[in-house]
């Protein structure tokens, strides 16, 4: 079955609106009605400002990086990213063509 990966990208100290954004993405997700969503816990990596992020015992594991992905067919996905971008203006979100080959259907 041919569906759409989106991928967002964070850190553990995002916000929206008080409360810290891969939560309050991921509830949006599932008010949606998406297939499934999974928040990824990064050991280490950088973005946009270039400043490294690692759970390097030396610095405490601070503002770690998270992905926060997503499964569902286009139609349900592409109509989210509006509001996905209004929570988290600044942040990298990817979409790409996957095929799921295993696993309940859609």
């Amino acid at each position: 079955m041919k569906a759409v990966l989106l991928r967002i990208y964070l850190s553990e100290n995002d916000t929206y609106k008080g409360r810290s954004a891969h939560h309050a993405v991921l509830e949006y997700l599932k008010d949606s009605y998406v297939a499934g969503a999974t928040v990824i816990h990064g050991i280490e990596g950088y973005g946009v400002h270039s400043n490294i992020h690692t759970a390097s015992i030396l610095r405490l594991g601070v503002d770690l990086p998270l992905i926060v992905e997503a499964v569902d067919t286009e139609d349900k996905i592409r109509p989210l990213v509006p509001k996905l971008r209004e929570m988290v203006p600044n942040e990298l979100m990817t979409l790409q063509d996957v095929e799921i080959i295993s696993g309940e259907n859609l």
